[in-house]
């Protein structure tokens, strides 16, 4: 906002100018959001509330223009919406249009037919399940159509920097104890792998500062840990900053060249295709699991189509939710060569001392079930498009006083580890 100083300085500029910004500042739009078809995402996207209608310095009018510039790229013409019990607003958006086809290599196509899904995959009928908060209002989207969850002002206002909204800070190094990138993870490397399936215990971690995040994953890595890291990711994660909100959400993450240019989270780039009318990524899990009571997980699985080449994403049980193109990337083009299952926090030390931030339940691993967050039947697809069991898994936990992993295996979770913890605590200063 314009400081005391800044706005004086303002009455000393010609009158035509101060007209234009009161222009500009009147013509916000403001209308209402319905869950009946007609409306466009990409008008009712520029709505903000302005807590001082002051005048604004050229700098920030600017960044406004850009940012609505962004907002009508990627908030599409929507044929319906629908108010999320949550605040949320999805967008019912033709199938063609969402953003993934606005990249030159996607423009004028349609979202692929299914492909052969891995050979040893169970899928049972998952018309009746629900998994996202936006569904509890009892509307759908239309056939033709894919949910997509409205992307505001306000989100984009949250950022530090419009170019690194919807991105991951970058953090390339996954074995280093002085990044504020920490870790409780499980992993094999050293071979060729085609995809992974697993799956997630989901909790609703307390994050402590708006520029911080708390995720649960899988990564399914190529290249080296540098300039040219390839990344397919997919899981759960609570990130104030940029949803808003402590709710975890179901959300997907793509890079080429270690988090630097390309990629982005959820549908907030051209990248991931999306063919499914059920699931809004980005939006938010419903139900969590609470402590020493009801637990719940969410299936996740990636594999890369031996017939296309591109990597295809399923989300809880049997519902395919898109594809990530293998033209996107440069060493995922044609396999990964590491898959990697579990947690990882910012920690920014913004009051001088290590986070608070929770990772998973916020418990360690030895509390076990129902206390413990957990990971469950870990599977990776070889080159024949077969789910197999993993061998030769490793753990690391970079931080283990803050949070640990503890692994494991049996008849009924297969490969499984719990993990995470508290953050900082008597032993994690």
């Amino acid at each position: 906002m314009a400081s005391s100083s800044t706005t004086t300085s303002y009455r000393k500029l010609p009158i035509i100018f101060t007209f234009v910004v009161l222009s500009v500042l009147v013509s916000f739009n403001t209308a209402p959001v319905s869950s009946k078809p007609t409306i466009h995402a990409s008008d009712s996207s520029h709505n903000v509330l302005l807590s001082n209608q002051t005048f604004r310095p050229r700098s920030e009018l600017h960044r406004l223009r850009r940012i609505r510039s962004y907002l009508k790229k990627i908030n599409k013409p929507a044929v319906k919406t629908i108010k999320s019990p949550d605040g949320d607003v999805i967008d019912c958006v033709l199938s063609h249009l969402q953003p993934a086809f606005d990249h030159p290599q996607l423009k004028g196509q349609k979202p692929l037919e299914p492909p052969e899904r891995p050979k040893g995959h169970d899928s049972i009928d998952a018309l009746t399940e629900s998994f996202q908060l936006w569904t509890d209002s009892g509307e759908a989207c239309p056939e033709g159509t894919i949910p997509i969850r409205r992307t505001t002002e306000k989100d984009v206002l949250r950022a530090s920097k419009l170019r690194r909204f919807g991105r991951k800070i970058r953090n390339v190094r996954h074995d280093t104890m002085s990044s504020d990138h920490e870790h409780a993870v499980a992993f094999v490397n050293g071979d060729q792998f085609y995809g992974a399936k697993v799956s997630i215990n989901v909790w609703t971690p307390r994050v402590t500062d708006p520029y911080e995040f708390s995720l649960s994953q899988v990564w399914i890595i190529s290249g080296t840990f540098g300039n040219d890291l390839n990344t397919i990711e997919a899981g759960w994660q609570v990130s104030p900053e940029l949803y808003g909100d402590g709710n975890p959400r179901f959300f997907t993450y793509w890079t080429t060249d270690a988090y630097q240019a390309t990629g982005c989270y959820n549908l907030l780039c051209s990248g991931f295709v999306q063919t499914n009318n059920r699931i809004s990524i980005g939006a938010a899990i419903s139900p969590r699991s609470s402590y020493s009571s009801r637990q719940f997980d969410i299936g996740v699985m990636i594999w890369k189509d031996p017939k296309h080449g591109h990597w295809w994403l399923e989300f809880g049980s049997g519902l395919l939710v898109g594809y990530w193109p293998s033209f996107l990337f440069s060493h995922l083009r044609s396999h990964a060569s590491m898959v990697q299952f579990g947690g990882e926090i910012v920690n920014t030390r913004s009051t001088g001392y290590h986070t608070s931030t929770q990772m998973g339940s916020g418990h360690f691993a030895d509390e076990g079930f129902g206390k413990a967050s957990y990971f469950r039947n870990l599977q990776v697809v070889d080159w024949d498009n077969s789910l197999i069991p993993l061998s030769n898994l490793h753990l690391l936990a970079d931080h283990p006083t803050c949070y640990d992993i503890k692994a494991g295996r049996n008849n009924v979770w297969g490969n499984y580890f719990y993990y995470g913890g508290p953050g900082r605590n008597s032993r994690c200063p």
